[in-house]
């Protein structure tokens, strides 16, 4: 069954962020995918592959229905992942090892597109009131699919940092980064804070300045909020 959806629906954002991420993995060739990102240890074609993986999460997670209770939204998703945590450092190995076996970086970057392709129609068709099960719990499809949008725009940041001519992250996932900082954060961010400047602070890109700490007060100490 397809389902109509609207000008805000959670699958158009991921066609928007998908969109923007494919433009600039699209124009890649093998020297440019050796560039350093915004993640540590990885290079873009590290990034690339992590990416891929998240895509394909959310294709199997779409298509896994459960009928147990929804226990994370679009915003409590994100409490279980936390910076410097060993999980976080294992996955970095992994797909660093992961990523350097293509020897070709046309091979990544076709299976790349193709899967997120692949993601954004079946969210485009997915009801995003059923519920759905990934990394041990239930969200709704809806919810899944904003994760997805988060991430996607998060590492689009990550992936262009040398790369000063790349498309930027789209509106659409910005502003789902946003609303999902706020909601980890219990209120909105400081007025002056651009997109892009919450995304790197919030998520642990970029430290916040004695200002910033300042103006935040006590929520400062729960920076970052995801990583």
């Amino acid at each position: 069954m397809v389902i109509t959806q609207t000008p805000t629906s959670p699958a158009l954002t991921l066609r928007a962020a998908y969109a923007a991420a494919s433009a600039v993995v699209s124009a890649l060739g093998d020297e440019e995918s050796w560039l350093p990102t915004g993640c540590t240890g990885w290079a873009v074609r590290d990034l690339v592959f992590h990416c891929l993986q998240d895509a394909q999460r959310g294709l199997v997670a779409l298509h896994t229905p459960s009928d147990e209770p929804v226990d994370r939204d679009a915003v409590t998703y994100w409490r279980d992942w936390r910076p410097d945590s060993a999980g976080a450092a294992n996955g970095r190995r992994w797909a660093r090892v992961n990523g350097s076996m293509f020897l070709d970086f046309g091979q990544l970057r076709e299976l790349y597109l193709e899967t997120l392709s692949a993601a954004v129609h079946a969210a485009q068709t997915a009801d995003p009131d059923r519920q759905v099960a990934t990394q041990g719990h239930v969200l709704t499809a809806g919810d899944l699919i904003t994760t997805l949008a988060v991430e996607a725009t998060v590492h689009h940041l990550d992936l262009t940092v040398r790369m000063p001519l790349a498309p930027a992250p789209s509106p659409e996932g910005l502003a789902a980064v946003r609303a999902t900082l706020d909601g980890l954060l219990g209120r909105p961010a400081l007025p002056e804070w651009s997109d892009d400047h919450y995304a790197r602070v919030g998520t642990g890109r970029a430290a916040l300045t004695g200002a910033e700490r300042a103006a935040l007060g006590a929520a400062a100490d729960r920076f970052p909020l995801f990583g």
